[in-house]
C-alpha cells in the first residue's frame, strides 16, 4: 500500500493563517481600553497560579474557594495599600504645592543659600557659566517643581471625574485574575498547543517567558518598594518636606539600574551640607550608600537568580522604552520584550550551531564509509 502522499502548503492554509492574524489583531484593538488590567491580570496569573494550585489541593480540591482566598489576599496586600498611597500622594502633593505658591516654602532663598554655602572656588566655577542669575533660576526651577506638583495633584479631579472607568478596571483586572488562577493551567495548555512553534522552541520560550515576569516582578517591584519605603521614611526622620513624595519617587528612579534612588537622596544630602546641615546630611549618605542602596545589591540577586540577568545598558533602555510607549505598564513590558529577543536570538544561535554540528557529523561519517569500504 503506497504512503498517502504529502500535504503542501496551499492557498487556502494562507488564507487561514492571514485570517487568524487579522482576528488577533482585532481582538488586540478591542482590549485596547482595558490593556492595563489584562495586563495585571495576566500577571497576577503568573505570580500566584502556583500558590493557588497548591493550596487548592490542601483543601481538599476546592479550586473556587482556593481562589477566593488568594484572590482576596491579593487585594488586602497590593489593591487597597496602593490605592491609599495615590490618594495619600495626591494630598501631599497639594499640601506642597500650596506650600510653594503661598511663599512657605521659598525655592529662591534655598538656591541663594545653597550658593552662599558653597566654596569660593566652586562660585567662580559656576560664575563662568552663567548660573548666578537666581531670579531665572528660581523662575524655571521653581515652576517645574510647581507644575510637576501641580500635575501630580490634578489627578485627583482627573480620579474623580474617572472613577467609573477606573472601577470597570479594576474590575475587569480581579475578574479576569480570578479564572486565570483557578484555570491557569487547562488555559496555558490551549495557548501552548496552538502556538504554530517546534514544541522544543515553544516549550523552552514559554518557560523563559514565565520566569521572565517572575523574576522581573520580584526583582523590580520588590526593590522599588523596599527602596521607595525606606526613602521615605529616612526623609521623614530627617526632617524633609514631602517625604511621601521622595520616597515614590525613588521607588520609580530604582527601576532604571545606573540610576537608581541616588538621583534623589544624592542632591538632597548635597543640599544639607550645603546649609550646614552637616549631621543630616552625613546620615542620609550613610542611609543611601548603606540602607537604601544595598537593598538592591542584597535583594535582586536573591530575588531574581543569575539565570535571567540581562546586562544593566539593556535593561535600563528596555525601560526607558517601555515606559515611553506603554506608560507605567512598559517597567514590565519592556524588560520582558528584551528578554524575549535576547532568548529567541540565543535560541536561533544554538540551532544553527547544532545544524553545523550535525552536518560536521555526517560529513565525518561518510568519510570514514568510505574509508572503510573504498571503490
Amino acid at each position: 500500500m503506497e504512503p498517502p502522499p504529502q500535504r503542501t502548503f496551499e492557498f487556502e492554509d494562507g488564507g487561514f493563517i492571514t485570517l487568524v492574524i487579522l482576528i488577533s489583531v482585532a481582538f488586540a484593538f478591542l482590549l485596547a481600553p482595558y490593556f492595563g488590567a489584562v495586563l495585571w491580570g495576566v500577571i497576577a496569573a503568573i505570580m500566584f497560579q502556583p500558590m493557588t494550585a497548591r493550596l487548592a489541593r490542601k483543601l481538599g480540591g476546592r479550586a473556587n474557594l482556593a481562589t477566593s482566598i488568594v484572590l482576596l489576599g491579593l487585594v488586602a496586600v497590593f489593591v487597597v495599600p496602593t490605592i491609599l498611597l495615590g490618594i495619600s500622594l495626591v494630598n501631599e502633593a497639594t499640601s506642597l504645592y500650596n506650600q510653594i505658591t503661598s511663599g512657605e516654602i521659598n525655592i529662591g532663598k534655598m538656591i541663594h543659600d545653597l550658593h552662599a554655602a558653597l566654596p569660593s572656588s566652586v562660585r567662580r566655577f559656576i560664575a563662568q557659566y552663567g548660573l548666578t542669575d537666581f531670579a531665572r533660576l528660581r523662575n524655571e526651577f521653581g515652576s517645574s517643581i510647581t507644575s510637576s506638583l501641580q500635575g501630580i495633584a490634578g489627578r485627583l479631579l482627573t480620579v474623580g471625574q474617572g472613577a467609573l472607568s477606573f472601577i470597570a478596571g479594576l474590575g475587569v483586572m480581579l475578574y479576569l485574575s480570578y479564572f486565570l488562577l483557578r484555570d491557569g493551567d487547562r488555559y496555558g495548555s490551549l495557548v501552548q498547543d496552538a502556538l504554530p512553534l517546534h514544541h522544543e522552541t515553544r516549550d523552552s520560550l514559554i518557560q523563559h517567558f514565565l520566569l521572565v515576569v517572575r523574576a522581573t516582578m520580584r526583582g523590580t517591584v520588590v526593590v522599588a518598594v523596599v527602596q521607595g519605603l525606606l526613602g521615605g521614611i529616612i526623609f521623614s526622620l530627617l526632617g524633609i518636606e514631602g517625604a511621601l513624595i521622595w520616597g515614590v519617587m525613588m521607588g520609580f528612579f530604582s527601576l532604571l539600574p545606573a540610576v537608581g534612588t541616588g538621583i534623589i537622596w544624592v542632591p538632597t544630602a548635597i543640599y544639607l551640607f550645603a546649609t550646614g546641615e552637616m549631621a543630616k546630611g552625613a546620615i542620609l549618605v550613610f542611609c543611601g550608600m548603606f540602607i537604601i542602596g544595598m537593598v538592591d545589591n542584597v535583594l535582586r540577586p536573591i530575588l531574581v537568580g543569575r539565570d535571567t540577568r540581562m546586562p544593566d545598558f539593556v535593561v535600563l533602555i528596555a525601560t526607558l522604552a517601555g515606559l515611553e510607549l506603554f506608560g507605567l505598564n512598559g517597567f514590565v513590558i519592556g524588560p520582558v520584550i528584551a528578554a524575549l529577543f535576547m532568548a529567541v536570538w540565543t535560541q536561533q544561535r544554538e540551532r544553527k550551531l547544532a545544524k553545523a554540528a550535525a552536518a560536521a557529523a555526517d560529513e565525518t561519517t561518510g568519510e570514514a564509509n568510505a574509508e572503510a569500504h573504498p571503490s
